[in-house]
């Protein structure tokens, strides 16, 4: 073997190299974006669907057929240890007819001294239950700020899909949970 020929040999081993690696590195940015579609689509994890209100009309429509079955569905409330906030559901559960849009609210206040900013996370337990539970306005699609000691009521307007009826994974499933955790968002608190 020649030295040219192998020269063009390691060059090529080379870029292939290269071109794996580069490969590796876009993939790892793409992994997060492609997971929470990944959850959105299926529901995984407990994460909620996100609807419009022509969804929801649908719905109302469909939950017709579902003969007026209700289910329970339970709100809960959680800061993370550096958000200065009180933050608890308005009312602790309610019974929704299926397929028909309810609204929650929480309650929430700025315990501290300046204004901080956050935003809210949220899941819903079943797990199986997040491909059904459907938000058509949350206060967490967005940041929310507040000033030193005022308080907020953030309401959810939601709806439970009818076609949870249909989904064997959903029997015996008599209650939702719907949790909320507010995190600070630094960059955008006053201090």
């Amino acid at each position: 073997m020649t030295t040219a020929t192998l020269e063009r040999k390691n060059t090529r081993t080379a870029m292939f190299a290269f071109l794996g690696a580069l490969a590796m590195l876009g993939l790892g940015y793409a992994a997060v974006p492609l997971y929470d579609l990944f959850c959105r689509v299926t529901g995984f994890g407990g994460t909620t669907q996100r609807a419009s209100e022509s969804d929801a009309a649908i719905a109302e429509r469909l939950a017709q057929s579902a003969g007026g079955k209700t289910i329970s569905i339970r709100f809960d409330a959680s800061t993370a240890r550096d958000m200065p906030w009180s933050f608890k559901p308005a009312q602790v559960t309610d019974t929704v007819q299926i397929g028909v849009r309810d609204m929650a609210t929480y309650v929430a206040r700025n315990d501290s001294g300046e204004t901080v900013t956050g935003t809210a996370s949220f899941n819903v337990e079943p797990e199986q239950a997040g491909r059904y539970f459907n938000k058509i306005q949350c206060f967490c699609f967005t940041e929310q700020t507040l000033k030193p000691g005022q308080e907020v009521h953030m309401p959810v307007l939601y709806y439970v899909d009818p076609k949870a009826l249909n989904d064997p994974n959903m029997d015996g499933v008599e209650q939702i949970t719907l949790s909320y955790t507010f995190h600070r968002t630094e960059a955008a608190s006053a201090n």
